[in-house]
């Protein structure tokens, strides 16, 4: 394992870490097509890769076992048994303090739904300990000052875009939920006029979706700078962003889960709006504005105030 690996980082963003699978991620970006094939499914499959014979790997990524070989050795391995060696060492020190915790839920709930709740605290705290405040910052004045900010996600990831949206909308210049109105479609139209001066925050976790990968590409090749919220730097999203960052998204049930990912949308939320004193002004004109439709104080006073009406109306009418 490398050195600059976190140990507490999750299982997919510390083996894309760990110097092996630096190895993998150049090969994904600079090799043949066979290559990143390969590449890419170990990536995504570690685990799965230590049960693997070449025979059976080779199916997997649709190449010849000679590729394989080859493959093995332009990593600087002597065959593929030696390839797979290093990918089990690689994924044991990493998964070591996961696996512990992954114990430690299961003694405590037989429940698997209680168990996903230990997941969700767990993927929030190991995304906490590898992200950078500084980082946050940073994209939150991107955000600030930004002509336009649009934010896209699809499928499960729709409803996260919206909350980022909604966080959003009172501190930036502009904002525009991309996929908000319809489908693919409709989030093409809204990209149409991206220019350099604008921010594209992307969203999407496994199952990734194409239409946000093409967008996302779309908006990078117009000059706009992107972030991307994503769980691995194996992802699509990973090597188009400007920025990136990632949610742990493991879940022994869903695809992937979505918890790591409002908890960042949260925390850059609460960056930007501690940047600037002016936002300040800002947050008391966006409650002013909304406070009509909020229940608190005073429609209570208003309710308590209309109780006791009525009841001396009729004090008033018995008396009478």
């Amino acid at each position: 394992m490398s050195p600059s690996t976190p140990r507490n980082a999750s299982p997919d963003i510390g083996f894309a870490e760990s110097s092996l699978g630096q190895s993998l991620l150049r090969m994904l970006a600079e090799g043949s097509a066979s290559n990143r094939a390969i590449a890419d499914y170990l990536l995504r499959n570690q685990v799965r890769v230590t049960a693997l014979g070449i025979e059976e790997l080779a199916d997997a990524c649709e190449v010849s076992t000679a590729t394989i070989s080859r493959f093995a050795r332009d990593l600087g391995f002597r065959n593929y048994a030696a390839m797979k060696s290093a990918v089990a060492e690689t994924l044991q020190s990493v998964l070591q303090p996961v696996e512990k915790l992954r114990s430690t839920i299961a003694r405590r709930s037989a429940s698997p739904a209680l168990e996903s709740l230990g997941y969700a605290e767990a993927s929030i705290t190991a995304t906490s300990r590898a992200l950078s405040g500084t980082e946050l910052d940073r994209i939150g004045t991107m955000l600030t000052r930004a002509r336009t900010v649009y934010v896209l996600g699809f499928g499960l990831s729709t409803f996260l875009a919206g909350t980022l949206a909604m966080h959003l909308q009172p501190f930036c210049r502009h904002v525009v939920e991309v996929a908000a109105a319809g489908g693919t479609e409709v989030a093409a139209s809204q990209l149409a006029t991206i220019t350099d001066k604008d921010v594209l925050v992307v969203i999407s976790l496994p199952r990734y979706t194409l239409a946000a990968v093409s967008l996302t590409r779309f908006a990078r090749d117009s000059g706009a700078t992107v972030v991307s919220i994503t769980d691995s730097p194996a992802s699509p999203l990973a090597e188009l962003g400007h920025q990136v960052l990632y949610a742990h998204g493991t879940h022994p049930v869903l695809p992937s889960s979505a918890s790591a990912a409002l908890a960042i949308i949260e925390a850059l939320a609460v960056s930007l709006m501690t940047s600037n004193k002016a936002n300040v002004a800002k947050a008391a004109r966006h409650t002013e504005a909304i406070a009509a439709y909020l229940y608190g104080e005073h429609q209570i006073r208003s309710s308590s105030t209309q109780k006791k009406e009525g009841a001396s109306r009729r004090r008033n009418v018995k008396q009478s």
